[in-house]
């Protein structure tokens, strides 16, 4: 069951990718020249985009997707429907659907290969549209997996809304960006990395603060739990300990869960404690949207670590 909150009121237009992940069990991550067989294959509908739409949802948010599929992304919008998102702004292209080849190590580490698909056939006029249709104070969340980024960075800017970026994969694409008209940024370790040119998570922490003064920044490290900081306060967020079993989405879900929360009004210490729960019931499941889990388990899964 899908659980809304009274204290939410904004609403988010995520406008992102919407992706067939095509899941492969293997004992490691396959190595340059390296041919091995697959344990297992399972199919599941993902994309950053759909899978923090998801995360969106299920965390009590009013969430609506924007982008496109191909013919065979019938079941991405069904997705989407089924865990309430708002799918109105979902097109069809004469594209295939975006897909991922997702490696799964029995570890719970992956490695993906993206296909961009109908995710790359964005279209200046379409951004134009769907962004009348929201309004100054409202959210947009943005990730790399989708044509005219930076198109529509500016739009959003335009309209007055408040910019989240995820910026991945991150490449030139994200360069061209304007990045200061973003308010929150989602990156981990390597992101910031590539960011910044630091090393250390304090050192990447500290270039963002300098270089973009006026953001909130999360900064995720795995089981290292995450970093956050805007202009009034920085704290640490310690992970929740957990057997992973598939880390595919975990990022995907302390994104949505974070947003939400800060979205409704919640201190950003809440809704990086919530984010991190989410994500720890995430790496617990396979899959990617699938592994997402409902408000109700996030809570029930706090309460129970204060217990403890």
């Amino acid at each position: 069951m899908i659980l809304r909150k009274a204290l939410i009121y904004l609403r988010i237009l995520n406008y992102g990718s919407l992706n067939l992940d095509y899941v492969y069990s293997v004992d490691h991550i396959v190595l340059p020249g390296e041919t091995i067989s697959s344990l297992n294959l399972d199919a599941f509908c993902g994309g950053k985009g759909l899978n923090q739409s998801i995360a969106l949802a299920r965390a009590g948010a009013a969430v609506c997707h924007a982008g496109a599929i191909g013919a065979d992304g019938d079941c991405l919008i069904k997705a989407l429907e089924e865990n309430g998102v708002d799918a109105r702004y979902v097109w069809a292209s004469p594209s295939r659907s975006g897909n991922a080849i997702i490696q799964v190590a029995a570890d719970g580490q992956n490695s993906i290969v993206l296909f961009g698909g109908a995710n790359q056939a964005n279209e200046r006029w379409r951004i134009d549209d769907i962004f009348e249709n929201f309004q100054k104070g409202d959210w947009a969340l943005f990730q790399n997996e989708v044509s005219l980024l930076d198109e529509m960075i500016e739009k959003a800017s335009f309209s007055g809304l408040k910019i989240a970026l995820n910026p991945s994969p991150y490449n030139s694409l994200v360069e061209k960006c304007d990045l200061s008209k973003v308010a929150l940024f989602f990156i981990n370790e390597l992101e910031g990395r590539q960011l910044t040119g630091e090393q250390s998570p304090e050192a990447i922490m500290d270039s963002m603060r300098i270089r973009f003064s006026h953001a909130a920044v999360v900064l995720t490290l795995g089981a290292d739990g995450s970093l956050y900081s805007d202009p009034r306060e920085s704290f640490r967020q310690d992970a929740f300990k957990v057997n992973a079993v598939d880390t595919t989405a975990a990022g995907d879900a302390f994104t949505g869960y974070f947003l939400a929360g800060v979205s409704s009004g919640k201190p950003s210490s809440r809704a990086m404690l919530e984010a991190a729960a989410a994500a720890s019931i995430a790496v617990s499941r396979q899959g990617a949207s699938d592994s997402i889990p409902t408000l109700l388990e996030v809570e029930e899964k706090l309460l129970k670590n204060t217990r403890i």
